[in-house]
């Protein structure tokens, strides 16, 4: 199938044409819309990856220091998940804040809110001061994270699909992807500086605060430039014309929950792979290998380097060879990866630095045409709820527990294990790229 019919709206949809196809939308360049989605995404990858690193780092010590490491490091793995589990809700209970009162103070409480649970995470005194209550409000804390990055989905990244030129979707899809490896450079490296400069009694005690408050100050700045944006007369007119608002969520998922589903699946490869490049191979380290935190660090920086240049090498190749197309390549890739990643995890730090590398790069491939890429399946007036909700299924299923499960795992049984869930990961996306093929042809 040609990337033109890969990628273009289902053509039985009745009126569309005629509601859109003469519509003059030469104020608002795709160019100009990809600025507003690379904004937000950094920052809250930003916000994202602090925390993630934190969680191996920092949380163990901090709040659970009754524990052993390995413990310790799974009860804060298990904290990170939270955030995953409260997304959806967030997502839904947003789009109705949204429906009553406007987008506009939808992303304000939204951001806010994540600026606040942020904020106090960052003054959160430890288990020695506060005992279980400081889990309590860690918990809280990272649940209202949660519900933030949920209910800040503003609709620009499908906005950006709809009006990305016929031949360049897979070119536009990527941008707002580059807000991960940013993220992660960015919250990697001032993780490396301030656990190499200090010593590790303040870093434990007031060192690693010190990147909350930055991603504090960063959802700030992110907060009025996306304002800015969807708040002016030609986008809040181009957001409408394009049908991009939140609608039912019963009602959409009687309608096209499949789509929900198939859409959530088809992006696994790259979200097993997500944090078993990142998260996982942080604390396996630090647990269980001599090489230092911060020159590892400082590998995953270079790493992520490899993947934002993966991630544009992916819009040129999604658009000469489709985007589903290369999902499912880059999936094969990632299979054949997993058969070698226990030898290179466990082959010393010259196999941990290969692995390192090999992943992002397929990381980079994978995710910079993750999302949407089936998204052309919903009928224009369920687009906005369903692709918030499919990005949302496919965090909590491909990405939250993946910390968790892999160490713990690994940690009892061996890197084995590491294999077993990329496969898993590579596997459901090849299946649910197939099932939405047949779909197609059937349709």
């Amino acid at each position: 199938m040609s990337n033109t019919h890969q990628d273009a709206l289902p053509q039985h949809i009745p009126g569309h044409d005629a509601r859109h196809g003469s519509t003059d939308h030469s104020n608002v360049a795709p160019g100009e819309i990809a600025i507003g989605v690379i904004i937000g995404r950094a920052s809250e990858y930003f916000d994202f990856f602090v925390y993630g690193i934190a969680s191996v780092l920092v949380f163990p010590a901090v709040f659970f220091p009754f524990a052993r490491s390995l413990e310790g490091t799974l009860y804060a793995f298990t904290i990170f998940a939270f955030a995953f589990i409260a997304r959806p809700v967030g997502s839904i209970a947003f789009m109705a804040i949204q429906r009553r009162f406007g987008r506009e103070a939808k992303l304000t409480v939204a951001l806010f809110l994540l600026g606040i649970s942020t904020a106090g995470i960052a003054f959160l005194p430890g288990f020695e001061s506060l005992g279980f209550s400081a889990i309590i409000l860690l918990s809280v804390f990272r649940v209202g994270q949660g519900i933030a990055l949920g209910g800040s989905w503003d609709g620009l990244p499908s906005l950006l699909a709809l009006n990305a030129p016929q031949q360049q979707r897979g070119w536009y899809a990527m941008l707002g992807q580059l807000g991960a490896p940013v993220g992660f450079a960015l919250a990697g490296g001032l993780f490396s500086f301030l656990y190499s400069s200090l010593s590790s009694d303040d870093f434990l005690e007031w060192g690693w605060r010190y990147p909350f408050y930055v991603a504090f100050a960063i959802n700030v700045v992110a907060l009025f430039a996306r304002l800015r944006l969807v708040a002016t007369h030609e986008y809040a007119r181009l957001l409408d014309e394009r049908e991009l608002e939140p609608t039912n969520v019963v009602d959409m998922a009687r309608a096209q929950g499949s789509t929900v589903v198939i859409g959530a699946f088809a992006a696994l490869a790259s979200y097993a792979l997500f944090h078993l490049v990142t998260i996982f191979p942080l604390s396996w380290i630090r647990l269980y290998s001599n090489q230092s935190v911060s020159e590892f660090l400082d590998v995953q920086i270079f790493g992520a380097t490899l993947a934002a240049i993966g991630i544009i090498a992916s819009g040129k190749i999604a658009d000469r060879f489709g985007r589903r197309r290369t999902l499912a390549t880059v999936a094969v890739l990632i299979a054949v990866f997993s058969g070698f990643a226990p030898l290179l995890l466990g082959g010393g730090r010259l196999g941990q630095d290969v692995f390192i590398l090999l992943g992002f790069s397929l990381l980079g491939l994978s995710y910079g045409q993750a999302a949407g890429a089936v998204s052309s399946n919903f009928v224009p007036r369920y687009r906005y709820t369903g692709a918030a909700l499919t990005s949302d299924l496919a965090w909590l299923i491909g990405a939250a527990f993946a910390p968790l499960v892999v160490l713990g795992l690994s940690a009892h049984f061996g890197l084995a294990y590491v294999s077993v869930y990329l496969l898993s990961g590579a596997a459901c996306t090849l299946a649910a790229l197939s099932i939405n093929r047949t779909r197609e042809l059937r349709d």
